[in-house]
């Protein structure tokens, strides 16, 4: 995706039902890494205070860690509806408008193929390990686990709609 394309806002054509149901996904997505990165402070913060003036919190590292992790994954999910990953454009930018719309297809068509592969394994992965409990917040993996799945479906969407746009001329 180019990141010089901004889905939010609307096109002439109006608005196909994957570009809506991208941008209500998207919104989900960024309040769920808000507060992911809210209670990572928190916890992070607390396992400071504990330790220097308490007994520390056994519980707070892991959690912080997986936490870390799952803001990583849903800030990978943003930052591909908002086109911000880096791109190298100025190839691109210099063909022609058949020949780049072609191109950013392909670009996306490889991109659903990584994130199938990621959310089919990720499923795969939660089902494997459900019986795995993490070791000081005692929980199932499989919920840790569920990331993978879940933002490489959200990264799915967020490709069919940009392949839809590009299908359209909107980019």
């Amino acid at each position: 995706m180019s990141n010089n394309t901004n889905s939010s806002v609307p096109h002439p054509a109006g608005d196909g039902f994957l570009q809506r149901a991208s941008q209500y996904v998207n919104t989900f997505c960024e309040m769920a890494l808000f507060v992911t990165m809210v209670i990572m402070t928190i916890v992070t913060i607390l396992q400071i205070v504990f330790r220097f003036w308490f007994r520390a919190l056994t519980w707070s590292e892991e959690l912080t860690c997986f936490l870390l992790v799952a803001a990583t994954f849903l800030g990978t999910a943003v930052a591909f509806k908002r086109g911000a990953h880096i791109a190298v454009t100025f190839l691109l930018n210099l063909l022609p408008t058949s020949l780049k719309r072609l191109l950013l297809l392909g670009i996306d068509a490889v991109g659903i193929i990584f994130f199938v592969v990621l959310t089919v394994y990720g499923g795969v992965l939660c089902v494997q390990e459900s019986t795995q409990m993490a070791t000081a917040i005692a929980i199932s993996m499989s919920w840790v686990y569920l990331i993978f799945p879940l933002t490489g479906s959200v990264c799915i969407l967020h490709l069919l709609a940009h392949c839809q746009e590009v299908l359209r001329g909107n980019v």
